[in-house]
């Protein structure tokens, strides 16, 4: 059964590769009219997903974020080396440059870090970046009214404070004592000059504020940003146009125009790209496969384009709604992994270099372990997932499918429609599962609806196909407590979209933001690890590596492999 599971995989990529291979070699003409035909006047890059919001409160989308850091900044990010580097501020906190310290207040102790934002830092208007804005941001995020996927990274910040005269030096006190307070990576100011008002107005109605907020209501206007960018034209379904922030503090983009094309269907971004449609395809463009297959032409063909591969931090996964009455049952979930041979998978789609996933923390990770003594591991054992159905009751049929108490063992997986690689998983995992006697139907949407809503307001019955990105060393909590299970009285805020609830991973995950020591922490989650592999509440499938295609004469271009994407520096690009 394995080799039949095994050649229906293959046939599918065959056929996707020999679709891909069949553009006109010739469409794009010769290597140096490639090069030819691109310059700092204008970059279109392809990139398969829409995004939903510009405004940093609420977005939530990978695609998103690839596209909001064109055009803002925050306290915080980890560069391509992967150190914390400030950017709205001089330097960042620590209690080595005594800039933070820990101390009482109110009687319980604090860390209290002083932030001091760059004398330039301005809005797209002129208006300067003050502690205000940081202040108000907190505020908005606080109210259960509005969507905000990680309430946390604002309610950690109890308090900022400034002196009215100096109003870019900022007192931050923190909720606790963290050692990760100063990654802030994904706090962002807003506005408070533009947005306080629509706040105002709008803030006591459910969703009334991301509504009408002028990042939905009025999105070119340029006070909205504080990047090397601005957005200087949105075309919902087709693509979103960015132009130099001639306000932007820090050094001036070379790249006079960039527009981002939407092309949702994987399988034309080759097209596109030789058509001369778009120049570079984005990480958030060619799977892996995709990626491997056209490298192989660019070769062949001397064609002028460099194919970049990065390991990352992305986490491919199928999160479980764990209020489905038949995913309850651990016996089923541990028999959904057990039947899936993930070896093969990665073999098959990837030629082997991606890894399967086996939990949520990554190689990249300083706290990533494969040890088995410290977590569960599920090698393929299709006899196991049989005796674990047999055991839970259902029972195979004539028909080839279990049932119980009259009704099928089914599921519905679902992921974002047009991602060519994500429609083969589906494929290959209805066919593992199918062996054991589970009957699943794959429902794809796109991704503007699947993750604006699906997935945000956990609309998916039982299965989501997708991924999480993350940087090293990031604490889960957002992802895990039970305090951040989505729901209408929390404004749809958290990303437990599993509604999986474990009081030892709920205290562990406390815990573990406000321990100094390293090595505890090490060990705090490699136990978290060990309830998430026990218990289920997703099943892991392959840890994925960034790939972009980029123009050879493209300079100053670096792939990250972490959630602070590769536009987080590209007021550095250039096409010489």
């Amino acid at each position: 059964m394995k080799k039949i599971s095994l050649t229906l995989l293959a046939t599918i990529v065959s056929a996707l590769l020999i679709t891909t291979s069949c553009t006109k070699k010739d469409s794009a003409g010769s290597a140096s009219t490639e090069t030819n035909r691109y310059s700092n006047n204008e970059l279109k890059i392809g990139i398969s997903q829409e995004f939903e919001t510009f405004n940093p409160l609420i977005s939530n989308m990978m695609a998103t974020t690839y596209m909001s850091r064109m055009v803002l900044r925050g306290l915080t990010t980890i560069n391509a080396d992967g150190k914390w580097i400030p950017q709205l501020v001089k330097e960042v906190p620590s209690f080595e440059n005594k800039k933070a310290s820990i101390k009482k207040v109110n009687g319980k102790d604090r860390v209290v870090a002083e932030w001091e934002i760059l004398d330039n830092a301005t809005w797209g208007d002129g208006t300067p970046v003050t502690c205000a804005d940081f202040d108000f941001a907190t505020k908005v995020a606080a109210s259960n009214n509005v969507s905000i996927p990680d309430k946390e990274t604002y309610s950690q910040v109890e308090k900022i404070s400034w002196d009215e005269k100096n109003p870019k030096k900022c007192t931050f006190t923190y909720d606790k004592v963290r050692w990760d307070f100063y990654m802030l990576g994904t706090f962002f100011p807003v506005p408070k000059h533009l947005e306080e008002p629509v706040f105002k107005k709008y803030g006591s109605q459910k969703e009334g504020y991301e509504k009408n907020s002028l990042y939905t209501k009025d999105p070119t206007n340029v006070g909205l940003y504080n990047g090397p960018y601005v957005v200087s034209r949105i075309q919902l379904g087709d693509h979103v146009t960015f132009i130099p922030n001639s306000k932007f503090y820090g050094e001036a983009p070379k790249i006079k125009k960039i527009i981002v094309k939407l092309i949702p269907n994987t399988g034309t971004l080759e097209a596109n790209l030789r058509s001369g449609t778009i120049d570079l395809i984005s990480t958030m463009g060619f799977a892996l496969d995709q990626a491997l297959a056209f490298e192989k032409k660019v070769k062949e063909e001397k064609l002028g384009y460099q194919v970049l591969f990065q390991p990352s931090t992305v986490y491919e996964h199928i999160d479980l709604n764990l209020d489905n009455p038949f995913l309850k049952d651990i016996k089923v979930r541990k028999a959904l992994l057990y039947s899936i041979n993930k070896d093969d998978l990665v073999n098959a789609l990837f030629e082997g270099k991606q890894q399967p996933a086996i939990h949520l923390i990554t190689p990249k990770d300083p706290w990533y372990t494969d040890d088995p003594s410290k977590v569960t591991l599920y090698k393929y054992n299709k006899r196991e997932a049989d005796r674990l159905l047999d055991e839970a009751g259902w029972k195979m049929g004539e028909d080839g499918f279990r049932t119980k108490d009259g009704k099928k063992l089914s599921f519905t997986i679902m992921t974002t429609a047009g991602n060519k690689t994500r429609e083969l998983v589906q494929v290959y995992l209805q066919n593992q599962w199918k062996q054991v006697g589970i009957d699943v139907t794959a429902k794809n949407e796109p991704a503007r609806v699947f993750f604006g809503e699906t997935t945000r307001k956990r609309k998916f019955d039982s299965m989501a196909l997708f991924a999480w990105v993350s940087s090293p060393e990031s604490s889960p909590k957002v992802t895990l407590h039970s305090s951040k299970i989505p729901s209408a009285k929390n404004g749809y805020s958290g990303q437990n979209q599993m509604g999986w609830v474990n009081k030892k991973v709920d205290d562990l995950t406390t815990q573990l933001e406000a321990e100094l020591d390293h090595s505890k922490r090490v060990s705090m989650v490699h136990e978290i690890l060990k309830y998430y592999t026990d218990e289920v509440p997703v099943i892991p499938l392959y840890y994925r590596s960034d790939v972009a295609v980029i123009p050879t004469q493209m300079k100053g271009y670096r792939l990250t492999g972490h959630q602070f994407p590769e536009t987080n520096d590209i007021e550095k690009w250039s096409l010489e």
